[in-house]
């Protein structure tokens, strides 16, 4: 089921997610949900605050659903080591037509458990690592638009509000 979600400023999205302690049926559904709802979105991660669940989940695909075993599954995520530095420009599906460049470590690794609970150990560079760190961050309640200049961040705002007063956001 394609789920809705939600936009700046909805509180959710600033807030930190609750960790995850139950591994169910529940939580592959919402699992399941989050990339039905990634894909119709074309987007390559989402993560649960995104769509209303305060909860530490996030999933990511690169290949946005063409290749099955590019699909990951974050849960309780954390960055456990960082390395180097890129500059790049992302996007965020709760920040629909917004793109900014923004500073990332070009190298990370996380620490995080599958969906039965068993934790692993992956490392990630260049767009895995940025996906890693902007889906993690969302789970931290930290936004991307946190992470411009303030500058850039002052623009964002102003256009959101111009589109809120429109009525196109």
């Amino acid at each position: 089921m394609i789920l809705k979600i939600v936009k700046y400023p909805e509180p959710v999205l600033q807030q930190p997610g609750e960790p995850v302690t139950e591994f169910n049926e529940e939580l592959r559904k919402l699992v399941a949900d989050m990339f039905e709802t990634t894909y119709a979105s074309q987007g390559i991660g989402l993560a649960a605050p995104q769509v209303g669940v305060s909860k530490r989940v996030t999933v990511i695909d690169l290949s946005m659903g063409k290749d099955p075993a590019q699909k990951l599954v974050l849960i309780n995520p954390e960055i456990t080591f960082r390395e180097g530095r890129q500059y790049e420009e992302e996007g965020c599906l709760s920040f629909p037509e917004i793109r900014e460049k923004v500073a990332r470590a070009a190298k990370v690794r996380i620490r995080a458990q599958n969906l039965e609970g068993k934790w692993f150990e992956m490392d990630g560079e260049e767009l895995l690592s940025r996906a890693f760190q902007h889906e993690i961050d969302h789970l931290d309640g930290m936004l991307f638009i946190f992470r411009m200049s303030g500058l850039k961040r002052d623009m964002v705002l102003r256009r959101i509000r111009k589109m809120q007063r429109e009525g196109t956001w």
